[in-house]
């Protein structure tokens, strides 16, 4: 195994996750507070799932979003 080639490709789908995933949440709170459906105080938990189907992994992350 290329420990390099693989420490990259990881920090590269990590980076365009992070990157995207908060565009992502940044249009639904958006649209959400466009339509009143939120006040732009509340707090949401949320989750995120990991898998490689190829390494049989699936591990689940959480926390909360805090928009106050």
């Amino acid at each position: 195994m290329n420990e390099q080639a693989f420490n990259l490709s990881v920090r590269k789908f990590l980076k365009t996750f992070g990157l995207n995933g908060q565009h992502e949440i940044e249009q639904a709170v958006a649209k959400a507070l466009a339509r009143g459906k939120i006040a732009g105080n509340e707090s949401f938990p949320v989750t995120a799932t990991l898998k490689i189907a190829g390494l049989e992994l699936d591990v689940e992350f959480n926390g909360e979003i805090v928009l106050a």
